[in-house]
């Protein structure tokens, strides 16, 4: 019998989900976070875990984790010191950039450009250069090199990046610098741009190329450290981290290249949440991960969620596949406030955090925030599970009438205030991955988790018009079970640049052909059986002459079957969608990228005892919560006791161990058979009666 075990790495919990391969059943887990060394957490945690399912560290497969060790180097200032070698009269590639700044008037005027992350006097170019076609034009000047070396090991450099123009066409020259490098820095790691990112645009390839260059070391000592550890610990089983891209690569990719991982923490949630949308039967799912500080958003249509061509991290936008995830300052801990000077409520972006936290968890808060706002009207109960937790609630409506005194109303309808404007901050960043990209939101389900996630979605889901509003199984828990269940991944990609009117099919396939069996064979090294693998291939078109490109998926049978002109129907469909026009200008086919993934896991979920719609053997209690404008009579469900086929009407509020799951008045909960609650709005409100 084999286990696989999810790790998820957050700023205050790291959470853990053990998983059965064979009969779906799992434990979660959830414990403290160890800034200071993260594997401190994590061996606490599998300590637990494997204690309560009496299973030994050495029958778990696979540990999937999810990490933000990465992006907090890149927030936190963190990264090592970055050498850069460059070609001989582009050493201010770097600080040149390119010409876009964020913001309107104001930011023209007053925008401080970030530091690059590696500096103009660690940067150093040499003679030699490669032609556009490939070709040699003059030879590297391997002298110029070791010298520049011999400098950079005087100024401390932690780690190497080699980005010379016309790379991605032929690295010969950058290979040559990485093995002289390799006698004159040892111990130094080394990035080369046609390894990491080998596509033109010479800025892209040197940021992301640096980029990997400076959190390679921290986490190249994370993870050798994390992985003595376990071992240490008895388990033996494959290592692998989450890609920001939302798949899998192994432990010593990651090492290599940890630009990949630079999101790998929000695309947990979002591959937690189409393994449960497989099983729930929906196909089409806008996330909803809600955490103390923000919340995540992603779109999921057809079972697949949208990925960009970016990842963005503060100030960083480095050329990397990611899920797109839209983040804004709206969690639990969001603080509510109200300016002097408009009078006008506010909530968030600032956050009380962990530390000290909501005042109802009597942590030494005193500002009011979203979570007190829950308390107060009921929404969160402070006797939680029979008392085993207790909200401080008279401290949540003392914090919380300082609001209502400045607003002059009564404290219950600044409460929902609170509320209604966090919801709309959440409604607003939804429409941004959805509206705003073409996509119509009353053809999606939400889905809510994250700590805060069930309590919100209900609600959202009425602003948005998407339902069912569906709160998963462990939802506080759920980007671990994403790293549980989500396969191998690896890309790469490949600069084309040339009219669609002067390219062939043959020369499409020859390119993807070649790109399928690199792209296979790091997967087989990983480990992956070879009759696991399979190749999906995407192509990047636009307009000659524009700055921006589509992408599309393709595949070479369609290539073959379609053509060319298949392809191009395709994207002007997908550009009107995106921008509502059509150009009469040439097509040009930009780049390639060829996609190798594992076999997905065939981990059931596991089924609920049948029950006959009664949900009343989970009930703890009778409740009452203020909604709608009034006071109003609720229940309070035990979710570790609900059957499937429960039906449960609202107002009532479910909770669990990780969250808590409130339906709203108007709207009935039903159980589906693996334990999701699946709302819905009752037929006379949906039909506008009520």
């Amino acid at each position: 019998m084999g286990y696989r075990l999810g790790v998820d790495v957050g700023g205050t919990f790291t959470d853990l989900l053990l998983f059965d391969d064979e009969t779906g059943k799992f434990w979660r887990h959830k414990t403290p976070s160890t800034p200071h060394d993260s594997s401190e957490g994590i061996l606490t945690g599998v300590e637990a875990i494997t204690g309560e399912a009496d299973v030994s560290a050495g029958e778990i497969e696979f540990f999937l984790h999810g990490t933000t060790v990465a992006t907090n180097a890149v927030l936190e200032g963190k990264g090592a010191k970055v050498g850069l070698i460059v070609t001989e009269g582009y050493r201010d590639v770097m600080q040149i950039a390119r010409s876009f700044v964020p913001g309107g008037l104001a930011a023209w005027i007053v925008w401080p450009k970030p530091q690059p992350l590696a500096h103009l006097e660690d940067t150093i170019d040499v003679p030699g250069r490669m032609g556009a076609d490939g070709e040699e034009v003059r030879p590297l000047d391997e002298s110029a090199v070791r010298a520049a070396m011999r400098k950079l090991k005087d100024q401390g450099i932690e780690a190497l990046t080699v980005s010379l123009i016309n790379a991605y066409v032929n690295g010969a020259h950058e290979s040559r610098i990485g093995e002289i490098a390799a006698k004159e820095l040892p111990g130094i790691p080394v990035s080369l741009s046609h390894e990491v990112l080998p596509e033109m645009q010479e800025y892209e390839r040197t940021l992301s190329t640096v980029a990997n260059a400076a959190v390679r070391p921290v986490v190249g000592n994370y993870v050798s450290n994390l992985r003595n550890r376990l071992e240490k610990e008895g388990l033996k089983g494959r290592l692998s981290l989450l890609r920001s891209d939302g798949g899998l690569m192994s432990s010593q990719k990651a090492e290599e290249h940890p630009v990949n991982i630079l999101m790998s923490g929000p695309a947990g949630g979002v591959t937690g949440a189409l393994w449960v949308a497989k099983n729930a039967g929906l196909t089409n799912i806008l996330t909803l991960d809600v955490g103390g500080t923000s919340t995540d958003v992603a779109l999921i249509e057809g079972l697949e969620p949208r990925r960009q061509r970016t990842t963005e991290v503060g100030h960083l936008s480095v050329r990397a596949s990611a899920l797109d995830v839209k983040t804004v300052g709206a969690g639990g801990g969001s603080i509510a406030h109200v300016p002097e000077l408009t009078k006008a409520l506010r909530v968030g972006p600032e956050s009380a955090g962990a530390v000290p936290g909501p005042v109802a968890y009597g942590k030494g808060g005193e500002l009011p925030t979203v979570t007190d706002a829950n308390v107060v009207l009921g929404y969160l109960p402070e006797d939680l599970l029979g008392g085993s937790f207790h909200l401080d609630r008279e401290g949540a409506e003392k914090s919380v009438q300082t609001i209502a005194d400045a607003l002059g109303v009564g404290l219950m309808e600044a409460a929902r205030g609170i509320i209604d404007i966090v919801n709309e901050n959440m409604f607003g960043a939804l429409r941004m991955i959805s509206v705003q990209q073409g996509y119509d939101p009353r053809e999606f389900a939400v889905m809510g988790f994250g700590g805060a996630g069930p309590l919100h979605v209900n609600a959202v889901a009425k602003l948005m018009g998407s339902w069912p509003a569906v709160s998963p199984v462990s939802p506080g828990v759920l980007c671990a079970l994403g790293d549980a269940t989500t396969r191998m991944r690896t890309e790469t990609a490949r600069s084309f640049s040339k009219l669609a009117q002067d390219t062939s099919i043959s020369d499409l396939i020859a390119v993807l052909d070649e790109m399928e069996e690199q792209t296979r064979s790091e997967l087989l090294a990983d480990g992956v059986p070879e009759t696991q693998v399979t190749s999906e291939f995407e192509v990047d078109i636009r307009y000659a002459g524009q700055a921006f490109e589509v992408p599309l998926t393709i595949s070479k049978a369609i290539l073959e079957k379609d053509g060319i002109e298949g392809i191009l129907a395709r994207f002007d469909d997908e550009h009107r969608r995106l921008f509502t026009f059509n150009m009469d200008t040439p097509h040009e086919i930009v780049n390639l990228r060829a996609v190798a993934l594992g076999e997905a896991p065939a981990l059931p979920a596991a089924q609920l005892e049948k029950g006959n719609g009664n949900p009343s053997a989970a009930k703890i209690r009778d409740h009452t919560l203020w909604m709608d404008g009034e006071e109003r009579a609720a229940v309070i469900y035990d979710r570790a006791k609900l059957r499937q086929g429960d039906i449960i009407p609202g107002p009532a509020i479910i909770t669990e161990m990780d969250s808590t799951t409130l339906v709203e008045n108007g709207c009935t909960a039903t159980v589906d058979p693996v334990g999701n609650i699946l709302i819905n709005p009752n037929a006379k409100r949906e039909n506008g009666e009520g």
